[in-house]
């Protein structure tokens, strides 16, 4: 089980997120109405460095502003688009969300962890939960896209992932979570994880 709330943008939301005893939390650094200066996020932050895993959300960034980002951030995870791992120089402790957005079917490598989204990120749209499935069965997966606390059940249900995680789903308006739905959102997750863990150690 594992579960991250990503696009923090007021202590209003990290706070609720800690309270909620989520895994990670994201940070973006992408084209977002989520997104953040490097002091922002260094800010918001604060209060969470050794109690979650603080998540850099980045898409095909430079090197240059990568570098900006680690040094100046300093998160614990990097998320980023799977390509982009392939081009850019990272230092070798860094822990890693590679994120694919499609899959190249049963022969394909995959990480030994990944996030699998919808098409655009943030934008609320579903992955292909059927595809999700398949690609948990090989890697610990944290499926994205389109949930809330009315469909993560559902989610983790068909899915099986090792992880979920939630952005617009948990917001008053774009860009702003709601520290009641972050906490909705959480709890549902953890009690579908724990129903299946339930399942695994009744058969």
């Amino acid at each position: 089980m594992w579960i991250k709330i990503c696009g923090m943008t007021t202590p209003e939301a990290v706070a609720a997120a800690l309270a909620a005893r989520v895994d990670a939390i994201g940070f973006v650094f992408a084209d977002s109405p989520r997104q953040l200066t490097l002091e922002d996020a260094l800010a918001l932050a604060a209060p969470a460095r050794g109690r979650v895993r603080c998540v850099a959300v980045t898409r095909h960034p430079s090197q240059r502003y990568l570098d900006d980002v680690l040094a100046v951030f300093r998160p614990d995870v990097l998320q980023t688009d799977a390509d982009d791992l392939r081009v850019l120089k990272l230092p070798k402790q860094l822990e890693l969300l590679p994120v694919f957005r499609a899959w190249e079917g049963p022969h394909a490598r995959l990480p030994p962890r990944l996030l699998f989204e919808g098409p655009t990120s943030g934008s609320g749209v579903p992955c292909d939960w059927t595809i999700a499935q398949r690609m948990a069965r090989r890697t610990q997966l944290v499926v994205a896209g389109g949930l809330d606390a009315a469909n993560v059940a559902t989610a983790i249900g068909a899915v099986r992932p090792f992880g979920v995680d939630v952005s617009s789903g948990v917001e008053e308006r774009p860009g702003v979570k709601s520290p009641a739905e972050v906490v909705r959102f959480a709890a549902a997750a953890r009690g579908a994880f724990d129903m299946i863990q339930q399942e695994q150690q009744s058969a």
